[in-house]
């Protein structure tokens, strides 16, 4: 029910960015609980970032639909709250109007970037079972809302004029499919006897000894699934390459020393001053900032630098985002991957801090290796990797010498460039962290 007094069902809501589900890691409220309008009542984790999810009713809670741990998909209903009758008053708005429904709720808008593809894994094809099925007929619990999770799937069925509570899912958990939408339409137009597609089924893996105690199941749900789908399809889609460059980082770490001797209250940070050489290097050539839109065959360069940097947080992998890094100094930069540090290994960053990067700089040298071949972050098309800075013997005018020396890998994507540009952008950077007072004026 939904009119005033009845109970009333909050359910996820679409939480942009192409995500389609969340971690519900905490209630903030419990059943008989009073809620006021734009009260959070539920912690959840989706892939991007933690947030606060506020209710957009007035009432007392009268059932919560899901503990906390589970999985829930956008569209599962959260909880149910009735208006409650007596005393209570219901919520009053700035204007005095009385105010029962929230008109905006969740993370921020994502930037709208033209010509990204959609982050969400491609539709697999579907499978198909050896006899057919009779046509779609309402079952148990029909009465329900469907469980519609593609857009694509929506419009499909709205185009066709197909009830989406009389058709039978085979998704996982109840999903209806596009492909259970088609074998409806088709029937229903007397087009040829097709099979029913098959349930989507993950397979059953191998018998593991019964009584082995120390086996450990880790879900692959919230920021880790969107982060393994994401490195998956890179691999899929793009032809990627790798290219390498040991450096000697002596002066480097000195000029670093010398600048933040003379700016003492705006320090830079080893990694704020290798990203405002970066940012350079992609001035330079900006073959490296861009994208690729598939469906028209094109190459988006940004006129905007967007840094990304991939942070191991105790939630596993995170890529917090620089915006307009092209913009800042050295110890603006430093300042703003501090901050974004900070926010990420604490679990908490907002959403349009976690999105539209354009290049990503990788420092695994933080995790004590010298070398690394990373996976690019789609859909950008390049990535900078930073070793370890180790003192090693180093050739100095022909004389064996001990200097701090580092490695300089970019990975990057073989549609968008060859390897001219990509030595060129080391070629660069290996000049800047081998010469630093060089680039001082652009700090």
């Amino acid at each position: 029910m939904d009119e005033l007094g009845g109970p009333r069902v909050f359910t996820l809501p679409d939480l942009g960015e192409g995500l389609t589900e969340a971690v519900l890691l905490k209630w903030r409220v419990m059943v008989g609980d009073v809620v006021n309008v734009d009260e959070p009542i539920v912690e959840l984790e989706s892939a991007k970032a933690v947030v606060d999810l506020p209710c957009p009713y007035f009432g007392v809670v009268e059932t919560v639909h899901a503990p906390e741990g589970a999985l829930v998909e956008v569209g599962s209903p959260l909880i149910t709250v009735r208006e409650p009758s007596g005393a209570i008053p219901s919520q009053l708005g700035p204007d005095g109007a009385e105010q029962r429904a929230l008109v905006g709720f969740g993370p921020p808008a994502p930037e709208i970037r033209p010509g990204l593809a959609p982050l969400a894994l491609a539709p697999l094809a579907p499978s198909v079972s050896s006899a057919p099925r009779a046509p779609a007929v309402a079952g148990p619990g029909a009465a329900d809302a469907p469980r519609v999770i593609s857009p694509v799937v929506r419009r499909l069925a709205r185009a066709a004029r197909v009830d989406l509570a009389a058709v039978v899912p085979t998704g996982v958990g109840g999903v209806v499919r596009r492909a259970d939408v088609e074998w409806v339409i088709r029937a229903g137009t007397g087009g040829p006897d097709v099979a029913a597609p098959a349930p989507t089924r993950t397979p059953a893996p191998k018998q593991l000894p019964a009584a082995d105690p120390g086996l450990v199941r880790v879900p692959i749900a919230g920021r880790h699934r969107a982060m393994a789908e994401r490195m998956a399809r890179s691999r899929r889609e793009i032809p990627e390459a790798t290219a390498w460059r040991d450096v000697d980082a002596t002066g480097f770490l000195l000029a670093r020393q010398a600048i933040n001797r003379r700016n003492p209250e705006r320090p830079v940070s080893v990694l704020g001053l290798l990203a405002r050489f970066c940012v350079a290097g992609l001035k330079r050539h900006p073959e490296l900032n861009a994208t690729v839109d598939a469906e028209r065959n094109e190459i988006i360069r940004f006129p905007y630098i967007h840094l990304g940097f991939a942070i191991a947080a105790e939630a596993g992998l995170v890529v917090p985002v620089v915006r307009n890094a092209e913009t800042m100094t050295a110890s603006q930069l430093s300042a703003s991957v501090r901050a974004l540090t900070d926010r990420a290994r604490d679990g908490a960053p907002r959403a349009s801090e976690v999105t539209g990067g354009t290049f990503t700089i990788n420092n695994h040298g933080a995790l004590g290796t010298d070398g690394a071949s990373p996976i690019i972050n789609f859909p950008e098309v390049a990535q900078l990797a930073v070793g370890r800075m180790l003192e090693r013997p180093w050739a100095v005018g022909g004389q064996l010498a001990v200097r701090t020396v580092t490695q300089l890998t970019v990975t990057f994507d073989h549609r968008v460039c060859d390897g001219r540009p990509v030595s060129g952008f080391l070629d660069f950077l290996a000049s800047c962290v081998e010469e630093p007072v060089a680039m001082l004026d652009e700090l």
